[in-house]
């Protein structure tokens, strides 16, 4: 043997003889741990077949082992002063330094003594050898020969998972090139790996780490590390969907047997960055574009992968954590707790292995923040974790809210609820006057592909922490604010009320939220115009269901807006009559709209006392910022029944748009202040309130209303704690000489304004008002009768015709004002809606007496037909016809319908000749049905002459 090669080998420390006697299989990890404790010196590197004769496993560099005795030959040299516990001197704990301690102390140094210390050295270290060589030996030439895994291809059977998840709809799932998964959190899921190679349970090192946002965190739930630990239990936990208040528990069992119980790991521990890398293994994509099919992965070798039931109560395996069964129909309360901190935990582990494929469990806690989460596979031998392969897989992983879990706090027991408030692409947006309201369908499309994508972005854009998108209510207050858009927040939609839409599209021209969002998206996030709060309500519908969320839409009539904090919504006149804009100090913006759309959306309240959970208010249109942003709740539908108007989110401002009071008054030359208060209906904020009914669908009218008036107001509405509830909101004592009532006891005249029928669009109409003298003497009255045209907010558009007078009406008689206004006095000064306000004044001269009301009612337009030609198939070409006639003795120009319907057709405007007057409009179109089903579709017709002209059918599409 040369001498460096001798030296090398000589300067074996034989202090490793304790280390790694009786060594087994086992003793891999020991010899590592033995040979850093010791004093190692960097020299020369000699291989032995191949290896480095100094090579220690798990060591990311090659040391040389010296003995700190003499050897023939050589000088005599001593340790080197060495830090930490391994430096210590432990007497016994090697042969050579145990005889250099005997050298060093003995009081005799004779050539006999010399020769025997050279001796002992020279044996320990022939005998350290050997051991050596044994040891070598006994590890498996793979340790040093193989690299980590590396991955080749994921298999997230998006498909197969979306069944147990409630997501099997979304296009998402069912993308022919990359179908990505929509999971529900609370539930588990399954996915694959395939690797180069078979796994080594000794020596491979696998971690599977969820991250989401820019910069994930473990310590705020953002990153979670879940290493792959493999171990001699017979089965794997698993976890329960709803087994949290249950009181039975079904003994069901994977019908996939699991290899091994894998461990648990939180959001706890530390890991170096990861690393994302295209250089480790063939992606997805690089294998094939063709669609990939629904039941047969790449990654089951041996067929088709019998799928776990994943939909479960409790199964009948053990945990030895806690050394009971999950499986018992009668466990304890402590089981429960038990179970419900497991659940609240990620989780992992291995299902099956096939030669190289590993399939994995995942367990997504019920609290996992709601978005886009992606995927790495991390993979290390054991005890060279620098030497890592990180494979970022291609999909984006979106998890959801779980209405369906009872962890969940949007959870819903009722599953036909579910059904209508998570799962139903079509509704209705109820608009109109309360006495005469009108229901509109709306295509809410939640499960398109572009929804999603969309709403993770909105949410990007609302500045929303990551760590706080799995609280229901930070992240519907962030959707009520980026829904519109204001001071340049890039919201996702402009507002627009003064009926000029010409750089844009007008709100009546949309059918449903999927153009709306596809706009936005392709747009690069730039702010779609037109909408208004009925388009608001029905795009957080989309929004809400989308991400999980159970929601609707719900239409408050007579909806007050107070802005100055008095209760009260204030509109002044002058003498003649006319409204004072603004008020007589130009800082009253105080409005009454007709009907106003706003949310409710269902979840738990943990941070309000109990029995405040269930609906929560949300209102996405701007009227007033909260927080220094547009937003509006969620506020508790109980609480604001109740007056409970201490508890968040905007409970009074919600509260006040039901109960405030209307308030008219009139200039008068004797008051003190200028004005007097003229007798008003302070009951008519908030007269109905209405959402579709869950259980009913009306494709033709309006059966389906549902009046929910008694979920938010008491029936009594003068009740003392109504009165004590509106001086809270006041805050302060106002001047209540401004706002008390008149005494009514002078009042001897009755005055009533009639109701006004349904007036179809283009047919003349009556404005009645009743006059009726009680007292024995004659009364001087003057009247003002004025017929409007307005926006549904309330705004006046324009005058249509007004009708004044001063006249005498005899003691006990009767008199009627009639004001009859034309088709050419309305048809070019109607704007959304179509509405009219009618508004009435009176004032008596003997008495002082003062009264004011008002009416608002819509013209009605004709309903548009749709037919189909034949019964529609998955695939197969079908045509459909729209018909309407024109109502109106004009032509009708820049003509358009727009097509919709969720599985039929996507949003779709198509241009159309002129109309003629009074012509019978016939129009055929032809859609592909892309999904089979009881499906619906919505069509409008829009001119410049005429608008909001719809209809809707019920299409049952065959697979």
């Amino acid at each position: 043997m040369s001498m460096v090669r001798k030296s090398s080998m000589d300067k074996m420390s034989s202090s490793m003889t304790s280390s790694v006697t009786g060594m087994g299989l086992g003793g891999i990890t020991g010899l590592t741990t033995g040979m850093s404790t010791l004093s190692c010196m960097r020299e020369q590197q000699v291989t032995i077949g191949g290896m480095p004769s100094n090579y220690v496993p798990g060591l990311s560099a090659n040391y040389n082992i010296s003995s700190f005795c003499q050897r023939p030959g050589q000088s005599r040299r001593w340790p080197t002063a060495r830090a930490g516990p391994s430096a210590q001197h432990r007497p016994g704990r090697s042969h050579s330094t145990g005889a250099l301690h005997r050298l060093k102390h003995s009081s005799r140094n004779s050539p006999n003594t010399q020769y025997t210390h050279n001796l002992i050295c020279k044996l320990a270290d022939q005998n350290e050898r050997r051991r050596r060589q044994d040891t070598m030996e006994l590890i498996p030439q793979s340790y040093y020969s193989q690299q980590p895994l590396k991955v080749e291809l994921t298999e997230f059977y998006s498909r197969d998972n979306s069944k147990d998840h409630h997501t099997d709809q979304y296009d998402l799932v069912n993308d022919n090139i990359l179908p990505n998964p929509v999971l529900r959190r609370g539930q588990n899921f399954f996915f694959a790996v395939r690797f180069d190679r078979t796994y080594d349970k000794q020596q491979d090192v696998i971690r599977i780490v969820f991250g989401f946002g820019p910069k994930p965190s473990v310590t705020k739930g953002t990153r979670i590390v879940l290493p792959v630990n493999w171990s001699t239990q017979q089965g794997a936990f698993q976890h329960s969907r709803d087994v949290i208040g249950l009181a039975r528990m079904q003994d069901t069992s994977t019908t996939m047997p699991p290899i091994a119980t894998i461990g648990t790991m939180g959001a706890i521990g530390a890991m170096s960055g990861i690393r994302e890398t295209t250089t480790y293994g063939v992606r997805r994509t690089s294998f094939s574009n063709d669609p990939l099919p629904l039941q047969h992965s790449p990654l089951s070798p041996h067929g088709p992968m019998e799928r776990p039931v994943v939909e479960r109560y409790a199964p009948t395996t053990q945990h030895s954590s806690f050394q009971r069964s999950y499986g018992s129909r009668h466990g304890s309360m402590q089981n429960l707790a038990s179970i419900a901190h497991e659940m609240d935990r990620w989780d992992i582990s291995v299902q099956r292995q096939d030669g190289n494929t590993i399939t994995f469990q995942v367990h997504v806690p019920a609290s996992a923040p709601v978005g886009v989460w992606n995927c790495w596979v991390q993979t290390h031998r054991f005890g060279q974790r620098d030497n890592r392969h990180d494979y970022k897989c291609d999909e984006d992983i979106y998890i959801l809210f779980n209405p369906w879990c009872r962890e969940d706090a949007v959870y819903m027991d009722n599953e036909s609820s579910r059904k209508e408030y998570v799962l139903n692409e079509q509704g209705k947006i109820w608009y109109g006057t309360w006495r005469q309201p009108k229901g509109r369908k709306w295509i809410f499309g939640q499960f398109d592909d572009v929804v999603l994508p969309a709403c993770i972005y909105l949410l990007e854009r609302s500045g929303l922490e990551h760590s706080e998108r799995g609280n229901p209510i930070r992240v519907t207050r962030a959707i009520s604010a980026m829904i519109n858009a204001n001071d340049d927040d890039d919201g996702l939609m402009v507002g627009r009320y003064d009926g000029e839409y010409k750089d844009g599209v007008a709100p009546h021209a949309w059918t449903g939220s999927v153009a709306i969002l596809e706009r936005y998206l392709t747009d690069g996030g730039r702010p779609v115009e037109y909408g208004q709060c009925w388009v608001f309500s029905a795009l957080v519908v989309t929004i809400c269901r989308a991400l999980g969320i159970p929601c609707r839409s719900v239409t408050n009539y007579v909806s007050a807006h107070d802005t100055n904090r008095t209760f009260t919504v204030d509109k002044f006149f002058d003498r003649d009559g006319n409204e004072v804009p603004n008020g007589p100090d130009e800082d009253c913006y105080d409005s009454c709209w007709n009907f106003h759309v706003w949310n409710d959306v269902w979840m738990q309240r943990p941070d309000l006392p109990q029995g405040y959970g269930g609906w929560q208010i949300i209102d996405a249109t701007p009227q007033e910022e909260a927080e220094s942003v547009y937003q509006c709740g969620p506020a508790s539908v109980e609480a604001v029944r109740r007056g409970e108007v201490g508890f968040q989110y905007d409970t009074p401002f919600v509260y006040c748009q039901l109960n405030a009071e209307l308030c008219h008054f009139q200039e008068e030359e004797n008051s003190e202040w200028g004005f007097i208060r003229m007798a008003s209906n302070q009951y008519q904020v908030g007269r109905k309130i209405l959402t579709k009914n869950p259980n009913r669908d009306d494709d033709e009218g309006d059966s389906d209303m549902l009046e929910i008036t008694h979920e938010y107001k008491t029936v009594e509405s003068s009740s003392p704690e109504r009165l004590a509830v509106i001086a809270a909101c006041r805050g302060y004592q106002r001047l209540q000489q401004y706002y008390e009532f008149p005494d009514r006891n002078f009042e001897d005249v009755v005055f009533d304004l009639m109701d006004i029928d349904i007036v179809p669009y283009g047919q003349p109409f009556d404005c009645t008002m009743n006059i009726q003298n009680k007292s024995h003497e004659d009364r001087t009255i003057w009247c003002v009768l004025t017929a409007s045209s307005c926006y549904y907010t309330g705004a006046i558009a324009a005058r249509l015709r007004r009708s004044q007078g001063e006249f005498i009406v005899r003691a006990g008689q009767r008199e009627v004002l009639k004001l009859h206004v034309t088709p050419q006095e309305y048809m070019d000064k109607l704007v959304d809606h179509s509405m009219v306000k009618v508004h009435a004044m009176a004032y008596v001269k003997q008495t002082r007496q003062a009264w004011s009301d008002e009416d608002d009612f819509p013209l009605h337009k004709p309903r548009l037909q749709i037919q189909l030609r034949s019964q529609p198939s998955v695939g197969q070409e079908c045509a459909v016809t729209f018909s309407f006639q024109n109502p109106l003795n004009v032509h009708l120009t820049d003509c358009y319908f727009t097509f919709e319907g969720p599985g039929i057709q996507r949003p779709r405007q198509i241009r159309f000749r002129d109309v003629k007057p009074g012509e019978f409009v016939n129009y055929q179109d032809k859609f592909v049905p892309r999904r089979q089903g009881e499906r619906r579709v919505v069509v409008t017709f829009s001119s410049r002459q005429i608008d909001e002209i719809f209809g809707c059918a019920n299409v049952n599409v065959r697979g």
